[in-house]
């Protein structure tokens, strides 16, 4: 107990650490507030340290010098921003915890200038009268799809809830059991249901679901046929569903509104990219489909938003629903919305310029090249075990997620470090790396690194991997 009390003791004071140089070197970049916090925290940590195990803190640790330098380290770790850009290196191209679909430059531009000033967000120029703020995308989205009118909201969740809300408010509302699933962030299809006032009468089997199973169940109290995408979720083998074009001719004999959440929500077909065929948003409106929402943020490759597309009449009665209001979109997600939409009035526009499908339209060949490059560059430069191997890409985001894009990856096994503590360092370094922990290596797939990002990746990587 004397030798902990001695160490205790041994700890400096506030004061003396001001006076080292690590701390006299901050005195112009930080408060002395923060750098008297920082000091403090760093003191308590090596208290608490002692009290619990001796052995782990050493002498040096507790000389005034090194107390100075680890919290002028705290004084530059709590000063960075919380949301920090991050490398993706994962192979995965809409990564949820990583923001999904980075901008176009075009819709970064939108931001910008709208931010910067003054807009006309819910002002008729031509008029001087007060309009709604969606009127700026609704034209776009109506000419790209097909649909007679279009509302945008905060994200696809929203577009959901407000769609069920305002159509089949305490009624009920016929939906597959295989639809009913549960994604990322413990969001269920059920729930939103609840939430909506509909009472949710469910159809079918896990796996397989008829037509039939539908017109079994419609009562007077039915209000809409609901499609669900399944996001990350899928049966295989023994299975059927019953796509939405064929719910059509049902809900018409019944006077029945169909409702179809697309999820991620395609503007043009994307299967000659390896990608499986789903249907577009303009297939789903020329099915018939009464009312369709799908996301801003996945395939589409814009900004987080919920977009709802359909018949005028239903449309109207989303538009004046009072959740409307609360869903609402701020200016600079519609900015970027509307110049994503325009890239896509021309094919060409949209596959050289939206980010996700320039990714997506990216060869294995050119994949091998920058492995190559990144290969070369590390190569004798670090304590790891270095090999190029063949790999797969994918989507993300709850967008077909049996879906493999051939590709190509970095893995690594580093020799003077554990594989934890490789990602870990990645993670916490100046620019954050994000890779993939597969079969006892580290993987680093470059599809979705700009070469803006490449010379970073290797100077994190090197300094990470340094030979001691």
């Amino acid at each position: 107990m004397k030798k902990i009390q001695d160490r205790l003791r041994a700890l400096p004071g506030v004061d003396k650490v001001l006076r080292e140089d690590p701390i006299v070197a901050l005195a112009d970049e930080f408060p002395q507030v923060l750098v008297t916090e920082a000091i403090q925290q760093v003191i308590i940590d090596l208290r608490q340290s002692l009290l619990a195990a001796d052995g782990e803190v050493t002498d040096v640790q507790l000389l005034p010098h090194a107390v100075a330098t680890e919290a002028a380290a705290l004084c530059r770790r709590v000063s960075r921003p919380s949301l920090q850009p991050v490398i993706n290196a994962t192979g995965t191209l809409l990564h949820t915890n990583l923001g999904r679909a980075p901008l176009a430059e075009q819709a970064l531009e939108a931001i910008s200038a709208t931010a910067r000033g003054y807009s006309n967000l819910e002002l008729t120029l031509e008029t001087g009268k007060r309009g709604h703020r969606f009127d700026h995308v609704e034209s776009l989205i109506c000419r790209l799809t097909g649909a007679e009118a279009a509302l945008v909201v905060n994200n696809n969740a929203g577009a959901v809830l407000l769609a069920l809300t305002a159509l089949g408010k305490g009624r009920e509302a016929i939906v597959s059991r295989g639809e009913l699933v549960e994604i990322g962030g413990a969001f269920r299809i059920p729930d939103v249901m609840e939430a909506g006032g509909l009472r949710l009468k469910e159809v079918g089997s896990t796996n397989r679901t008829h037509l039939r199973d539908y017109e079994n169940a419609i009562s007077d109290e039915t209000a809409m046929l609901v499609k669900a995408h399944t996001s990350n979720y899928r049966i295989v083998g023994f299975t059927s569903d019953v796509p939405a074009r064929d719910l059509v001719p049902l809900a018409k004999q019944h006077d029945l509104i169909v409702l179809e959440d697309l999820g991620s929500g395609m503007l043009f077909d994307l299967s000659a990219y390896g990608l499986p065929q789903e249907p577009t948003v303009t297939e789903t409106v020329e099915a018939g489909v009464d009312v369709i929402t799908f996301s801003g943020d996945k395939l589409l490759g814009g900004p987080q938003a919920g977009i709802i597309v359909g018949r005028s009449d239903l449309l109207a009665k989303i538009k004046h629903h009072p959740l409307a209001r609360a869903l609402r979109i701020d200016k600079l997600t519609l900015a970027a919305l509307e110049a994503t939409l325009r890239l896509y009035l021309d094919r060409k526009d949209a596959i050289n310029n939206v980010p996700l499908l320039r990714m997506l339209d990216a060869e294995q060949q050119g994949s091998r090249v920058r492995c190559q490059r990144l290969l070369d560059s590390l190569q004798g430069q670090v304590a790891a075990e270095l090999e190029m191997i063949e790999d797969f890409a994918r989507v993300g985001g709850g967008a077909m997620p049996l879906a493999e894009l051939a590709d190509t990856s970095i893995a690594i096994r580093p020799t003077q470090i554990s594989m934890e503590q490789l990602a870990y360092r990645l993670r916490t370094c100046e620019t954050p790396v994000m890779g993939r922990l597969q079969d006892e290596r580290f993987l680093v797939n470059t599809r979705a690194v700009t070469d803006a990002q490449m010379e970073n990746l290797v100077a994190a990587l090197k300094a990470v991997l340094a030979r001691s």
